[in-house]
């Protein structure tokens, strides 16, 4: 059985993430270096010893989350784990830049600008309080996606985060993600929860933002990957690079396929995920997924040491 190396998204974030990486590899603290260099502002002093709403803010949280996964990937090579170990490389949603950029189809400074651009695109794209999200628990994507259909009413609600088998995200104007809740709850749902986030990820709302990436990814290298990535838009490995480039625009408004994308490797032969960055949230769903995968996180000198051993 192979093994898959998957990045985390925003909601990982936390302050220290990454510190005790940086102090006990050279390598990553490096890329912290690099990344600060990259946009011209100490990030690390905000990740280690900052504020976490400031943190939590989506231009702040995309870059330090890269960041924080590309340290843990140098520490890990550094005990000697290669990237093409991995049979494939997939991240959930920002998290798909740091699979890029392990795998070398994007540089590490290109990808820290990159992330800090679409988190403020992404920001801008949508006045606060005009969008919400909110996660539907208990149904299904086929169920989910028919309550955003019946709550748009002319708004945009779309299914987007499909994450794993009992946990959906709904994006779009705030009063149709409302009303996405109540019929949800009709029907069956578990829970249904507005998320506390600053902007409608993943829908039609979000195509200003698309387009400001268009334009940013037009201009920045973009290399073969060593592994093939996995594509969030498309939930099978991708690794041409127009292809690479033209998925990661649609990205922007186009739902997160996470739970096909992981039945995809599994079916592929994947036995063995390694989460690698901050928190086990993409571990918690991949064993919703596919119980029979052994999950393993990845994000302090500890961890480093564990799957090394």
């Amino acid at each position: 059985m192979s093994k898959a190396f998957v990045f985390p998204g925003q909601g990982a974030q936390v302050i220290g993430m990454g510190r005790t990486l940086a102090e006990a590899y050279p390598a990553a603290k490096a890329v912290f270096d690099e990344v600060d260099a990259a946009l011209g502002e100490k990030l690390s002093a905000l990740i280690w010893e900052g504020d976490q709403e400031a943190l939590t803010l989506t231009q702040n949280a995309q870059p330090a989350l890269m960041a924080t996964s590309i340290a843990a990937l140098r520490a890990l090579e550094a005990e000697g784990v290669r990237i093409t170990d991995a049979a494939f490389v997939a991240g959930h949603s920002l998290g798909e830049y740091s699979a890029l950029c392990a795998a070398g189809a994007l540089s590490l400074s290109d990808t820290a600008r990159l992330l800090r651009l679409r988190g403020r695109a992404m920001q801008a794209a949508v006045p606060v309080g005009v969008g919400a999200m909110a996660a539907l628990l208990g149904l299904d994507f086929a169920a989910a996606a028919a309550v955003a259909a019946e709550a748009a009413q002319g708004e945009v609600c779309q299914a987007a985060n499909d994450n794993d088998p009992g946990q959906v995200v709904v994006s779009g104007h705030k009063g149709a993600v409302e009303r996405a809740l109540e019929i949800a709850k009709a029907r069956g749902a578990k829970r249904a929860i507005l998320l506390p986030v600053s902007a409608p990820f993943h829908c039609a709302l979000m195509q200003p933002a698309a387009d400001a990436m268009a334009e940013a990814l037009a201009g920045v290298e973009v290399k073969t990957p060593l592994v093939p990535v996995v594509a969030n838009v498309r939930a099978h490995a991708v690794s041409d690079a127009a292809a690479i480039r033209r998925l990661l625009v649609e990205q922007v408004t186009g739902s997160v396929r996470w739970r096909e994308s992981i039945e995809w490797m599994v079916a592929a032969g994947v036995g063995e995920f390694w989460e690698i960055g901050a928190g086990k949230a993409l571990s918690g769903m991949i064993r919703r997924i596919a119980k029979e995968t052994e999950c393993k996180a990845v994000g302090t000198p500890e961890d480093v040491a564990a799957v090394t051993a």
